[in-house]
């Protein structure tokens, strides 16, 4: 049995806002709820205007309170940005709020120079990232006992249970650090579909070493989906998604994600086209039965029962048609 997850990046559709876009994203995390999702997560994006997702604590608190059962999480918190202690305690206001509903999900993307400039400036030194990652578990495990450098600090406020810990990552090396944290791994498949993935995810788990948090290894895979009633309009969602990707690996990119009629006016030159085939690999494109035999075969090739669907297409109308969709066709449990 496979479970489903969202990843949702606010996209802010041609003509939309930013606003538009997130109160989308509330949405969708309501439907999502509704249709039997498993997840919602939120991402961290910087310096991309085409993405309205920039703190994603702060919109899981909204969406938290404006749902009722679905796991909200981060896909993810920039972590080597911030200090550990302030996320924990971030985490443990919504977990005090949301008992048994956060997942922190943490990552390590440097993103522009400009960006990592702004959020660093005030730091005088940078931890390694692993020791951060031990942080967070000391001041998620109330431990007072260990030695630490700030052994007595307590994360506020003091509750009995904690976030889910997940560590992102598209490689060895952060899949050996999710091993050894004894932290659950999202391979970021959607970044890098290759038999890698499938390589780094067997050395989580042959390294995985049992944790206060978890104490078997557990494995979410994560890629963009675009699914429609019939192939041809998935293949025209696909087309606009494939301007979008093009966009943000530009040097100017537009503030909007381009609509359906947008990508097909402009089309691709030769050199594009050749991105466009590459960027292919990282998504599944299809109908709702198509697609989901792609889900099938992607957990089966990572041996994993849960799946995180990134429905980064153009229309809000679409994203949420794309819930829909796989949610009947893997007959999901809503309300």
């Amino acid at each position: 049995m496979i479970s489903l997850n969202i990843l949702d990046y606010s996209p802010i559709d041609e003509g939309g806002t930013a606003a538009a876009a997130l109160k989308q994203t509330t949405e969708l995390a309501q439907l999502a709820e509704h249709l039997g999702y498993k997840r919602f997560w939120v991402a961290e994006h910087h310096q991309v205007d085409s993405v309205a997702g920039s703190t994603p604590e702060m919109l899981m608190m909204h969406l938290a309170t404006s749902t009722e059962t679905i796991r909200i999480g981060s896909g993810g918190v920039m972590l080597p940005h911030y200090s550990a202690y302030k996320v924990a305690e971030n985490f443990r206001m919504l977990e005090a709020l949301h008992p048994g509903r956060i997942d922190l999900g943490i990552g390590r993307s440097r993103s522009y120079r400009i960006v990592n400039e702004a959020l660093n400036e005030s730091k005088t030194k940078r931890l390694p990232y692993d020791q951060q990652l031990t942080d967070l578990q000391k001041y998620f495990s109330d431990d007072i006992d260990s030695e630490h450098r700030f052994q007595s600090l307590k994360a506020m406020p003091i509750i009995e249970t904690a976030p889910e810990l997940w560590l992102l990552g598209t490689g060895q090396g952060s899949a050996r650090l999710a091993a050894e944290q004894g932290m659950g791994y999202a391979y970021a498949h959607f970044a890098k579909p290759s038999q890698q993935g499938v390589e780094a995810v067997d050395t989580y788990r042959a390294k995985f070493q049992p944790s206060s948090f978890l104490q078997q290894p557990r494995v979410i895979i994560a890629v963009f989906a675009v699914v429609a009633e019939t192939m041809e309009k998935a293949e025209e969602l696909a087309t606009a998604f494939d301007l979008w990707l093009l966009f943000v690996e530009s040097d100017s990119p537009p503030p909007y994600y381009p609509a359906v009629e947008t990508a097909k006016k402009r089309g691709f030159s030769a050199n594009e086209q050749e991105k466009v085939a590459r960027n292919r690999q990282r998504m599944l494109i299809g109908t709702p039965e198509q697609v989901k035999a792609q889900i099938e075969t992607l957990a089966e090739s990572y041996e994993t029962d849960e799946i995180t669907i990134i429905p980064n297409i153009s229309g809000a109308d679409n994203r949420m048609d794309t819930l829909r969709l796989l949610a009947g066709a893997f007959n999901l449990n809503g309300k």
